[in-house]
């Protein structure tokens, strides 16, 4: 049996491949991409992440939705799909992307136990708040933060600070979430509590940080958390 987690008073999750499946968006083109279907949901979310890292290390940001579209722009160039229509409707499928299916249950699980819950995304305000809508979710949390206030990208440290902030609660007492190894190691290694949800079965990362707990899906957060 794992061994709870306590003194956990507030769970933050990341966004995307955390509670919003962003392959949702391509398996919505499954009737025109076919095969391209897989392909295209990796290069556009590997080109996203490599986007938002360098612009947060050349000062140069623009909003999470510009990096969504210039790396949706690049992948289906690299792919050679040229259709207009179909870039318009994948970005349109973005904004309403489907949450993985145990999501809604967790986070309502969570709020019944008293626990704070908070979204913390690269996502920008409209991203996020269209996603929450389009899944029914808002009323399971207390607050959707946004680096766009910033103007960087995680793993910037003061991303994982403006969830201390806004949620008024240490980082060692709040449980933060997140499929992408990376993002795991960097709220760690600020402070926070990580389960890192490895959906994807990847490797751990060599970076500084270490995610306390790791899990497959977020059905089993409920029970790693004692109050």
């Amino acid at each position: 049996m794992i061994e709870p987690l306590t003194g956990i008073r507030a769970c933050v999750f990341d966004a995307y491949g955390t509670l919003f499946d962003f392959a949702s968006a391509a398996a919505g083109c499954a009737d025109v991409l076919g095969a391209q279907a897989g392909p295209l949901t990796t290069l556009w979310r590997d080109k996203q992440l490599q986007y938002s890292w360098l612009r947060g290390l050349q000062g140069r940001y623009v909003d999470f939705w510009q990096v969504t579209g210039d790396s949706l722009d690049f992948a289906l160039e690299t792919l050679g799909l040229t259709d207009p229509a179909l870039r318009e409707q994948l970005m349109s499928l973005y904004r309403q992307l489907h949450t993985f299916p145990e999501v809604p249950v967790v986070l309502h699980k969570l709020r019944e136990a008293g626990f704070v819950t908070a979204i913390l995304s690269n996502g920008s305000p409209d991203m996020l708040g269209s996603a929450v809508q389009s899944a029914g979710i808002g009323e399971h949390l207390d607050a959707v933060l946004s680096v766009d206030e910033l103007r960087t990208y995680k793993p910037d440290p003061r991303v994982y600070q403006l969830a201390v902030d806004r949620l008024g609660v240490p980082a060692e007492a709040i449980a933060f979430q997140s499929s992408n190894a990376w993002d795991a190691h960097a709220a760690a290694a600020f402070g926070m509590r990580v389960v890192w949800c490895n959906r994807y079965e990847q490797r751990r990362e060599r970076l500084p940080g270490t995610p306390v707990r790791e899990i497959r899906s977020l059905t089993e957060l409920p029970a790693l958390l004692a109050r």
